[in-house]
Order: structure tokens, then C-alpha cells, then sequence
């Protein structure tokens, strides 16, 4: 069991270095918080390799990729354009927000559990655990993983501090949109069938043109809001002259 922990924990923490989890999860530390992220991650870090173990021990099987890649990377389309969104909070709302709710763990757990679904890091661990104990391997790729994606938490925790939010929300956008092109690819390729190709651009067109009409609503309202709050303003101050 040692010595197929050791071997799935090199194995995994090498294979995980540059991958697209490891930006995801700099890209999650940067907007909240580094615990807060580091567990949602291995909670579906145990859940996936669970799956992986369970897979190549007992069943000795390999699972379609494809849908699930191409599902991943319409997830990620969504939280980009929910990024470039963003949001707006009263005092109370603001006071909630620093004590991050679960919609944050969920959101984290959710993207990492679809994109780590038939990655390499997966299929690493099918392929350990058809020959090795598969409690070693199970613990020993958790722990690998958990700890790469752990280092790219401290830069995203680091950079956080000292970028602006707005440079924060256009660089998060803009990385999810590179998860969302690279998973929705690898799933397309994967497939090679020209439906499921049709049927993926569809929804991603779908998804970007409803995104857009409602991030457009959203900053008109806003921008009316904000409109009318001046001119309340102006007529309070002229009063009390």
C-alpha cells in the first residue's frame, strides 16, 4: 500500500504541474478565499479519484469522456460570463460575502469534479490502480494532486492581495473562457461525431448570446440606478440649502 501511494502521489503531482486544474485553482484563489477553495478542491479531488479507483480496481474499465468534457466546458462559458457580470452588494449582502457562503464551495467543488473527469490526471489513476493497491492509490493521488493545486492556490492567494478587482474579474473572465474553449475542444475531438460537434456549438452559442443580452440588462439597470441616486442626492443637498 506504501509503496503504491508513493508511486500514485509522483505520479499525479508531476502530471498535475501546468495542467488546467492547477490554473483553475489560481484562478478561484484570486476572487475568494484560499480555504475556502483548497478544500471545495479536495472534496472533489477524493470524490473523482474515488471514481478513478473504482474504475480501473474493480471494473477494469474506461468511461466516455467526451459529453463530460464537452458539459465541463459549458459550465466554465457560464462562470466567465458570471465573472464579467459581476455583482453588487448592499451593507448586508457585503457583510454576508465576507463570511463566504456555500454557493462559493459548491461552485469550486462543481467546476473541478466536471474538468478533472476523464483528464489525464483521471485516467493516471485508472491505469495505477488496475496494478497497485488500490487504497495506496486512491490516497496517494488525492494527496498529489490536493498538493499542486495547493501551490498554484498560494500565487492566486498572493496576486489577489495585490491586483485591483477589476483586473482581478477580467482576468478571472478571461481564464475561464480559455477552460471553457480547452474542455469544450478536448470533448469535440474526443467525439469525433458530427451531432454531438453541431449540438456543442449550438449550446455555446446559446449560452455566449443569452449571457450577453443579460450582462447588458444587468449594467443598464445599474447604470439607470445609479442615474437616479445622483440625482436624489442633488435634490436632498438642494433642500438643505
Amino acid at each position: 500500500m506504501f509503496t503504491a501511494l508513493l508511486l500514485s502521489f509522483g505520479v499525479i503531482f508531476v502530471a498535475e504541474l501546468g495542467d488546467k486544474s492547477q490554473l483553475m485553482a489560481m484562478t478561484y484563489a484570486i476572487r475568494y478565499r484560499w480555504w475556502v477553495v483548497l478544500l471545495a478542491i479536495t472534496v472533489a479531488t477524493t470524490a473523482v479519484h474515488a471514481v478513478s479507483v473504482f474504475v480501473g480496481h474493480f471494473l477494469g474499465l474506461s468511461i466516455p469522456t467526451d459529453l463530460i468534457s464537452i458539459v465541463g466546458g459549458l459550465a466554465m462559458l457560464v462562470f466567465g460570463l458570471w465573472t464579467i457580470r459581476g455583482d453588487e452588494l448592499d451593507e448586508s449582502e457585503s457583510a454576508r460575502a465576507q463570511r463566504t457562503g456555500t454557493s462559493v464551495m459548491f461552485a469550486v467543488m462543481s467546476s473541478f469534479f466536471l474538468a478533472e473527469l476523464g483528464d489525464k490526471t483521471m485516467l493516471a489513476t485508472i491505469t495505477l490502480s488496475t496494478d497497485n493497491n488500490w487504497v495506496g492509490v486512491w490516497i496517494g493521488s488525492t494527496i498529489g494532486m490536493v498538493a499542486a493545486d495547493a501551490l498554484a492556490i498560494i500565487v492566486g492567494a498572493t496576486l489577489g492581495r495585490k491586483l485591483p478587482e477589476r483586473a482581478i474579474s477580467i482576468g478571472a473572465a478571461v481564464l475561464f473562457f480559455v477552460f471553457a474553449a480547452w474542455l469544450l475542444t478536448e470533448g469535440i475531438v474526443a467525439a469525433a461525431s458530427t451531432p454531438v460537434t453541431i449540438a456543442a456549438i449550438s449550446a455555446t452559442v446559446v449560452i455566449l448570446a443569452l449571457g450577453t443580452a443579460y450582462i447588458v440588462a444587468v449594467r443598464r439597470a445599474r447604470a439607470a440606478r445609479a442615474a437616479s441616486d445622483v440625482v436624489l442626492v442633488t435634490s436632498t443637498s438642494k433642500r438643505h440649502l
